[in-house]
């Protein structure tokens, strides 16, 4: 990422915006993947993608990622969840206010996850669930299935990981 770093001493300029651009085209992406989900997938069937390993389905999740407590109170879980992401995006745009100034990793991880947010919190407040309809099998072990927005969640929790545990240049 230092060439990207670089780029900003050069101009100088803020690259918060694009970072919200980021998060607006996963939320683009997720609404459209699924909508076409929704109206070319029967609810509860699939289409094969890569035999035994990787299938297109349509589920309705009303749990938490990977469908977590969905035996709870489901008006309670739902609450729960909204508020939760309420609080997760007010966390993640200050986050970005606060990094966002030059370009990173961390402000990409961040725009990603602020993206992914949104668009579960938009399923959860319109519909009460969130649509998944990526579907892994490996061997025995079956995924449970997700979206675009769990996915860029978890690459920017995975791209934070990674900043972390970077080793840092030297500063002195």
């Amino acid at each position: 990422m230092a060439g990207l770093e670089i780029v900003h001493r050069r101009t100088g300029r803020d690259a918060r915006p694009w970072l919200v651009v980021i998060a607006a085209v996963v939320i683009l992406f997720d609404r459209l993947t699924k909508n076409w989900v929704s109206t070319h997938v029967p609810r509860g069937n699939f289409i094969p993608v890569i035999p035994g390993f990787f299938r297109i389905s349509h589920v309705f999740n009303t749990g938490a990622a990977f469908s977590l407590f969905e035996e709870a109170s489901p008006k309670l879980v739902r609450g729960c969840l909204i508020g939760f992401s309420i609080v997760a995006i007010i966390v993640v745009l200050g986050m970005i206010w606060q990094v966002g100034r030059r370009w990173s990793a961390t402000g990409v991880a961040l725009g990603l996850i602020l993206g992914g947010a949104i668009g579960n919190l938009y399923d959860r407040w319109k519909y009460q669930y969130v649509v998944d309809f990526l579907e892994v099998k490996i061997v025995h072990y079956h995924w449970p299935d997700f979206n675009v927005a769990d996915s860029c969640i978890v690459v920017g929790a995975c791209l934070l990981l990674l900043e972390i545990f970077r080793a840092q240049p030297n500063e002195g």
